[in-house]
């Protein structure tokens, strides 16, 4: 039986990841009206001895601007073979504000174009590793459908 992923659901979500470098990993796509809270991410390294770089790409509310870089973590040194976990929980959504011009500041009309996400531009969670290292990533979610 599949899992209901209509308007109105809420599920918990994992994924796995192998032998992730020092490209972009996108560890979560957004999608429109959607909101993910993160609960955990255990980080193992394969190979190497180095950092694993968690960030949201999506719209910075400070600024108005939307692909902004959001960075998360960096891991610190992670030994060959040793495990590293994030379980600090945060959510963010899957889609950028309504409102693309301008800061959220104390407006509370822009704090809710930030809550519809009725921007043009998806944000995602992804991570990078070091040059060199090579390292497995888990991931666990909940995943909550708004459409």
């Amino acid at each position: 039986m599949a899992i209901a992923r209509g308007a109105g659901t809420e599920i918990i979500r994992t994924a796995m990841f192998n032998n992730v470098t020092n490209s972009a990993c996108v560890l979560i796509s957004g999608e429109q009206h959607h909101i993910y809270t993160i609960l955990s991410l255990v980080a193992t390294s394969v190979s190497g001895t180095g950092n694993i770089h968690g960030y949201i790409q999506g719209y910075d509310s400070l600024g108005g601007t939307i692909n902004q870089t959001q960075h998360l973590f960096w891991s610190g040194s992670i030994s060959e073979h040793a495990t590293w976990v994030w379980n600090d929980k945060f959510s963010f959504t899957g889609f950028q504000s309504t409102d693309e011009s301008a800061g959220l500041g104390t407006d509370g009309v822009k704090q809710n174009a930030l809550a519809d996400q009725g921007g043009a531009a998806q944000q995602y969670l992804a991570v990078d590793a070091e040059s060199g290292d090579n390292i497995d990533v888990f991931i666990t979610f909940i995943d909550q459908n708004n459409a």
